[in-house]
């Protein structure tokens, strides 16, 4: 039996590697605007921006979204939570004292 394989490229794996592998470390950001005008006037205005990085590179920039997302993060789920406890007591507090 003759077994035919088809020869790899692997420059093309590691050069795919390699892009991904640059821009999870430094991170890219696409940013447009579209805007339409008529006689002066906005009629839309969109702004579009788009970052791409790793969870280090983000959290370096400053960028942590996801860890106050209380979908995300069970920890911001619990401060949701105990907020929410806290303001519910206020309330019957408050009830109660009249």
């Amino acid at each position: 039996m003759i077994e035919q394989r088809t020869m790899m490229h692997p420059m093309q794996a590691t050069n795919l590697a390699d892009i991904l592998e640059r821009v999870l470390d430094k991170g890219i950001v696409i940013a447009g605007d579209i805007k339409i005008q008529l006689a002066d006037i906005d009629l839309l205005n969109i702004k579009i921006r788009l970052l791409i990085a790793s969870v280090d590179k983000a959290m370096e920039m400053g960028i942590n979204w996801w860890q106050q997302d209380t979908y995300l993060s069970t920890k911001a789920k619990d401060k949701a939570i105990v907020k929410e406890n806290e303001a519910l007591k206020k309330k019957l507090e408050r009830l109660e004292a009249k």
